[in-house]
Parts: C-alpha cells; structure tokens; sequence
C-alpha cells in the first residue's frame, strides 16, 4: 500500500484530500497542529474503510516535523507529500501592521512547505520514487493587495517547486505546484461567512472572495481532490515542475508536455 503524508489535514481542503486519497487505496498520515480535527480527520476515514493515523507537529519547526516522520513511516516509507498546511494570515497594507505576524505567515506557508520537503526528499532520493504535491496558490503567481504575506509564501512555493523539480528530476521524483482554486472551505469559508467592519482592509477581502464565488469561480472540494489525485497517480509527472490549477486540461496539458517543457512555460518568471 502506498503511504501520503497530508500537511494541514485536520479541516478544509486537507481533509478533503486526505480522505480522498484513502478511498483511492493510500495510507494517510494526516499531520497538523489540532489533534482534535487530527481525530475526526482519520475517524471520517476509518468510517470509509480506510487506514490513517493523526500526527500532532507544527510544520514550523524541523524537529516537530523529523518526529512525525517517524510516526508516518509506521505506515512505511512515504510515496506521496501533499504539503496543504498553510494560514491566511494579517490583512491590511504593509506598512500597518506587526511585522512579526506577517513574517510568521510567511513562515507557516512558505517554511513549512520547506520543512516538509527536506524532511522526506532523502528517503525519497535513496528509493529513487516519490511525488510532492505543493498547495500554492493564484495569489502567487500575480499578486492579492491586502493579503501581501500569502501572496509572497505562495510565490516563494511555486519557485521553490520549480527548483525541486530540476533538482530531483534524475532522482525519479516528480514535484508540482498547485491552485486548488477558490474551495468552498477553510480560508474562503472564513471570507465567504466574515462579518468585518465596514470599509476595512478585512471586509474588501472579503467582499472580493464573496464576488469571486459568486460570479461561478468557487470550486468544490471534490474538484481539488481529483486534480490531486490525478498528480498523485503518476499520469502528469510529464509535467513536473509546472504552476498547474484546477481550471486547467490536465489531460491537454499532458499531451502539450514536450512543448511545454521546451518552452519552459507554466513556470514563475517574466513572460
């Protein structure tokens, strides 16, 4: 049986996945920082006919994660990484606000992802298979005013993807970064229900998300996991080292590989 590690699984799109990736025959370590969401996350699998186990670790810190590697490999050695942890973070302009708060975003989303990765690549490397599935984001690739934090992790997430995948590549492992869209929970449910003052930098976040939605741009979570799902069988590794969305013709883009590794598009760069 195949073993995925699933950062941020305790609620939203983390969930979502992790129990997807159960019903499709993969072992679930789901990890986050609440052990009670942990719980319902693996009691939801279990219900499934699935196996998973929680893991208590704060993506932040090498060692939490070092010591819930260990717990994952009680599955046996992990085939897939789907590094989802991440936070939304302050909002408001830049120069109004704690710079702490906003570098510690940019920790949980960007250092985190790192943490992950460092963390599994050497097992992954000596067996030469492996797959890493980066949750990045359309903030990172243009730009969300008000929300400069996020915006700047997820463009870190999507070069650092880029740079794995060189790296890696004749190693056996594959590495995508991905937008999972605007997924009808965790951070656009929060926008979607906020009730923030009016005229603040909170509330135009907030009505942006909700116009967003509205306007048919939302996407259930059902959408994301296929398009994780699909990466994590094998059938895009053609396409490692690509910013890849859920709008996107995985199966058109699979056929234009060549052409799009030539080139070298759907990548973080000047156009």
């Amino acid at each position: 049986m195949s073993v995925a590690l699933v950062t941020g699984g305790g609620r939203g799109i983390g969930r979502a996945v992790a129990r997807e990736l159960a019903i499709e025959g993969f072992a679930v370590a789901v990890l986050s920082r609440t052990g009670s969401e942990l719980e319902q996350t693996v009691q939801l699998i279990a219900r499934d006919g699935g196996t998973a186990i929680p893991i208590v670790a704060d993506v932040t810190s090498p060692a939490d994660v070092e010591r819930g590697l260990e717990a994952a490999r009680t599955l046996g050695q992990i085939d897939l990484l789907v590094n989802n942890a991440g936070v939304g973070g302050p909002i408001g302009v830049m120069w109004d606000g704690d710079p702490d708060s906003w570098w510690r975003a940019v920790e949980i989303n960007l250092r985190g992802t790192f943490n992950c990765i460092h963390a599994v690549l050497p097992g992954m490397v000596e067996r030469r298979t492996g797959r890493i599935i980066n949750v990045a984001s359309d903030a990172g690739a243009y730009r969300w005013p008000l929300v400069s934090q996020y915006s700047v992790a997820k463009a870190g997430v999507i070069k650092l993807t880029e740079n794995l995948a060189a790296e890696t590549r004749r190693h056996g492992i594959a590495a995508f970064a991905i937008h999972p869209g605007l997924v009808r929970v965790g951070l656009t449910e929060h926008s979607m229900n906020g009730n923030a003052a009016e005229g603040s930098p909170q509330a135009s976040v907030q009505a942006w998300v909700r116009r967003q939605v509205e306007e048919g741009r939302g996407v259930e979570p059902e959408r994301a996991c296929d398009l994780v799902v699909r990466l994590a069988s094998g059938e895009a590794d053609a396409l490692s080292g690509r910013y890849l969305t859920v709008h996107d013709d995985l199966a058109e883009l699979v056929a234009q590989a060549e052409t799009i590794r030539r080139d070298d598009s759907l990548v973080l760069r000047r156009r």
